[in-house]
């Protein structure tokens, strides 16, 4: 359902255009700070009408969208992509992504010295 008037909840909208997978996740999103619009932090009951940026923090990467229609019901991808305009730079490929502190499945318990390089790697010294 696309609406041309109005205003429409942040998490609903976020949910209604696959920017997460259920309303739950686009609540909990709000309600811990990584959702933001218009450069301030979001509640989940929040308005939202067209030309609003709105930025999701996910898996460290941070969407910047700004809203084009409103909609409140889940939509295909296709009307889904109608219904914002991506300003934010594009998602890294996924080979590049490092993800630190991952350990070969059966490697057994870190040692101390691996546990204190997992904290610098994590900690970016």
């Amino acid at each position: 359902m696309v609406e041309d008037e109005g205003s429409v909840r942040v998490d609903s909208w976020i949910w209604s255009v696959r920017l997460t997978k259920t309303r739950a996740l686009a609540a909990a999103a709000c309600r811990a700070g990584h959702v933001q619009v218009n450069g301030d932090r979001a509640k989940p009951a929040q308005a939202l009408r067209p030309g609003d940026e709105v930025r999701v923090r996910q898996d460290g990467f941070e969407r910047i969208v700004v809203v084009k229609r409103l909609v409140r019901k889940r939509v295909g991808a296709g009307v889904a992509a109608e219904c914002l305009v991506e300003t934010g730079p594009p998602r890294p490929p996924r080979e590049q992504v490092v993800l630190a502190g991952e350990r070969d499945r059966g490697a057994g318990r870190p040692t101390k010295r691996d546990r204190r390089e997992l904290d610098q790697l994590r900690q970016g010294r």
